[in-house]
């Protein structure tokens, strides 16, 4: 069984443009509905929706089955645990959220490789590898992983291009909710001061 391939990091380094939705229903059955509609992602959030790691797994087999949507899975925090567990279902892309420093980049890259490049912890068997019938998954598996970095701070923004030259970084989203908070606009995130920077 060969490595999957994540067509969305591969379109973003080609500088191709991809349209996607973000999805907050914690659905698998809108899931499915949504991968074959004709975009090229869908986010499943975890952050700021009642979505559960049992919930996303089937997300993502409906995401398979629906078409060919590539699944992003912004994860509740910059946690090694819950990356480590998202990454071991099969979740390819992750957007992690409130990153301020380069040192945070750094730790969530971390997380996200194996050692001696990382911490993430070694499983023999997860969804990730096929169970265990992708060859030289733990080795490889890093050539397809997208790590999505949200900066939604002042302090962020500050270290943004710090943040974004970390490696293993493959993109930045700036978060208007969180960022138009932090500025003093909270619901805001139309006001000029938060469009300005």
């Amino acid at each position: 069984m060969e490595l999957p391939r994540n067509e969305f990091k591969h379109a973003i380094r080609a500088g191709r443009t991809q349209i996607g939705l973000w999805s907050s229903l914690s659905s698998h059955v809108t899931v499915e509905i949504i991968a074959g509609s004709g975009f090229d992602w869908i986010l499943l959030d975890t952050e700021h929706s009642p979505n559960e790691l049992p919930m996303v797994h089937s997300q993502l087999q409906a995401a398979k089955a629906g078409g060919s949507a590539h699944p992003i899975c912004r994860v509740p925090s910059n946690d090694t645990v819950a990356l480590k567990r998202y990454l071991d279902i099969g979740v390819q892309s992750v957007l992690i959220p409130m990153i301020e420093s380069e040192e945070e980049a750094r730790e969530a890259v971390a997380n996200t490789r194996y050692p001696p490049r990382g911490v993430r912890g070694f499983s023999a068997t997860p969804r990730a590898s096929g169970f265990g019938r992708v060859k030289d998954y733990a080795r490889r598996c890093e050539e397809e992983l997208c790590v999505l970095l949200q900066v939604e701070t002042r302090k962020g923004l500050d270290n943004l291009e710090r943040i974004a030259g970390v490696e293993g970084v493959d993109g930045v989203f700036i978060g208007p909710g969180d960022l138009s908070a932090a500025l003093g606009h909270l619901g805001d995130p139309k006001h000029p001061e938060v469009l300005a920077v």
